[in-house]
């Protein structure tokens, strides 16, 4: 059995050479790339021999847990079918445990594991020339590759078992729009230390931590040898543990594949309910799709979110002719532009139309048409926020100050959308209709349009001032005032996220009627 599960998976390595000749350019170029990446990689490790051990431990751990993560990702937002599902040996009536071992051999023999052998080996080879024991060196190999191996099956596994059986376009795009938002901000940090040929303080203290996690241990024990640290012998603890651990729920996940139904083949969406097929099946999640899907087509709501970037930028203009420095001036754009994605909303209603009767005339509970109409404004700005805040920390100079920003952003940004939430269906004003130009805004006989919206956004600012006032006491007197700007921000604007949005469900279910005599007479 051991040997045909392994001539399987020869086989299935050079099967694409069989397919369409799309498919085989496809699969060579991709081969030629992981072999360049793989080449470069040991090349960049073999340079690090005379670095200081400091240097080496900071790369290794950094790389290896990036690739272990890697491992982890790829089959969660790659929706391949896997060609070694335990499933498909079930009708061979195998027996369970010898099929889990052999399973678990044949996903070592695969081009990323063997990239990531090529890589191990040479890091081992360089942690050689640091004083590191060939065993060491030849465990930290074999735990690595037998962590990512492991990891893989595992989450390739769950991806079967949980995840939709028809990956779309957006749920693969949420799952890298949650990779963007952790790994620019890693980045940025990254790329704003001072190095000066030497390990900065922070970037040490990170890697010591990430080398007793599941994540890097494997890839950091050589290191703490080598440098001498007491934390080497619970960081090789951790690395057999975790594959100890990892063996165990992959000999759990064989078992619940082997006595459930098989779902069908998991292949990338082209077409077919998008959002909607991502969204849950609830009220409140059709109208998030349907928003969603309004967000990211109706030119009306584009040119809005284009808007917002340029406008934040152009604040820094006038500052700096008025004389503000540079580096203070840098912080500006990044609250202003929170504080335009949480009055965004303020108005979401009035660009249904006349659709919003789909709403009423089904009986909806307010609270599903005001949490998902706020699902695309969060989509949208979360990530924006993630990456602006620390790029405009970085050019200020001084990181003891995010704590701050993060703070100020959000009460500006979430205390916005609770007010939205109320101001939306509490007083709509009319706006240009699906399909016309909009920059053509109607006639309005009112003054309810500009109070509106003026209300939303006086209101998100007085919502942070506390965050504010101890921002600019952080930014000019003391550091330490950072801390309470944040807690002081993420308290006041998740407070009024929820006043506001409970305040605009109930507004929602006493005014239907005047909010379908509103869509009509606009």
């Amino acid at each position: 059995m051991a040997a045909h599960v392994l001539r399987l998976r020869i086989a299935l390595l050079f099967g694409a050479l069989r397919g369409d000749r799309r498919q085989v350019v496809r699969s060579a170029l991709a081969l030629v790339a992981v072999v360049a990446a793989t080449a470069t990689a040991c090349w960049a490790l073999l340079t690090l021999a005379d670095a200081e051990t400091s240097v080496v431990l900071a790369v290794t751990v950094l790389g290896g847990a990036a690739l272990t993560l890697g491992f982890a990702l790829a089959p969660l937002i790659g929706a391949a079918d896997d060609p070694l599902d335990p499933r498909r040996f079930a009708v061979l009536a195998l027996p369970r445990l010898p099929l889990t071992a052999v399973l678990a051999v044949a996903g070592l023999i695969s081009v990323p594991i063997f990239a990531l052998l090529a890589i191990s080996v040479t890091a081992a080879l360089v942690w050689g020339e640091h004083g590191v024991t060939w065993p060491a060196a030849a465990a930290s190999v074999l735990l690595g590759v037998l962590t990512c191996t492991l990891l893989a099956r595992v989450c390739m596994a769950v991806a079967s078992l949980f995840l939709r059986e028809r990956r779309s376009r957006e749920l693969s795009g949420l799952f890298l729009l949650a990779i963007v938002i952790v790994v620019v901000p890693v980045g940025v940090f990254l790329a704003s230390l001072e190095w000066s040929g030497a390990v900065p303080t922070q970037l040490a203290e990170a890697v010591a931590a990430l080398a007793l996690t599941p994540l890097g241990a494997a890839w950091g024990f050589p290191g703490l040898l080598a440098a001498g640290e007491d934390s080497a012998g619970l960081s090789l603890f951790v690395a057999v543990a975790t594959v100890g651990l990892l063996a165990l729920i992959w000999i759990w996940v064989v078992r619940r594949l082997l006595t459930t139904t098989e779902r069908p083949a998991s292949v990338r969406e082209r077409s077919g309910l998008g959002w909607f097929a991502v969204a849950p099946g609830t009220p409140g999640g059709a109208v998030a799709a349907r928003s969603l899907v309004y967000w990211f087509r109706d030119r009306r709501y584009v040119v809005n979110v284009l808007v917002i970037p340029v406008a934040a930028v152009l604040t820094v203009v006038p500052l700096v002719v008025a004389g503000v420095p540079l580096e203070v001036a840098a912080l500006v754009p990044v609250p202003f532009a929170a504080l335009l994605l949480g009055w965004l909303p303020h108005n979401d209603l009035a660009y249904d139309s006349t659709a919003v009767w789909m709403h009423l005339a089904s009986g909806m509970r307010g609270v599903s048409d005001r949490v998902g109409r706020l699902v695309p404004v969060l989509l949208v700005g979360v990530p924006l926020l993630a990456i602006a805040i620390p790029i405009a920390v970085s050019l200020h100079g001084r990181w003891a100050l995010l704590p701050a920003m993060v703070g100020v952003c959000a009460a500006l940004f979430f205390g916005g959308l609770g007010l939205s939430s109320v101001s939306s269906v509490l007083a709509p004003y009319a706006v240009s209709r699906p399909g016309e130009s909009p920059f053509q805004q109607p006639q309005r006989t009112g003054s309810s349009g500009a109070l509106s919206q003026g209300l939303v956004m006086l209101g998100a600012v007085a919502v942070s001032a506390p965050a504010l006032w101890c921002a600019w006491i952080a930014l000019t007197v003391d550091i330490d005032a950072a801390t309470p700007a944040l807690w002081a921000g993420l308290s006041a604007g998740l407070g009024v996220l929820l006043i506001g949005v409970a305040a605009g469900s109930m507004i929602f279910s006493r005014r239907g009627g005047r909010l379908m005599e509103f869509a009509e007479s606009t």
